[in-house]
C-alpha cells in the first residue's frame, strides 16, 4: 500500500435523530443519522415516519388535491 494517501480510521460516535447513541470505526468522529436498528420499523416493528424534507407534506398536498 501506499504511505499517507488513506483517511485516519479510528473510533467514531453514531448519534440517531431518536436519541441513541453507540461508538463504531470510521475515518469521521462523529456521524448523525435518522434512523438507527432501536428505532428502524423492520426491527421494532412499529411503523415510523421519516419526513425528508417535506416531502411527506408535498405527497399528502398532491394526494388530497386528486380527491
Amino acid at each position: 500500500m501506499k504511505e499517507g494517501i488513506h483517511p485516519k480510521y479510528g473510533k467514531s460516535v453514531v448519534r440517531c435523530a431518536c436519541g441513541e447513541t453507540f461508538e463504531t470505526g470510521a475515518t469521521k468522529e462523529a456521524i448523525n443519522v435518522d434512523v438507527c436498528s432501536k428505532c428502524h420499523p423492520f426491527y421494532t416493528g412499529r411503523q415510523k415516519l421519516v419526513d425528508t424534507g417535506g416531502r411527506v407534506d408535498k405527497f399528502r398536498r398532491r394526494m388530497e388535491r386528486k380527491d
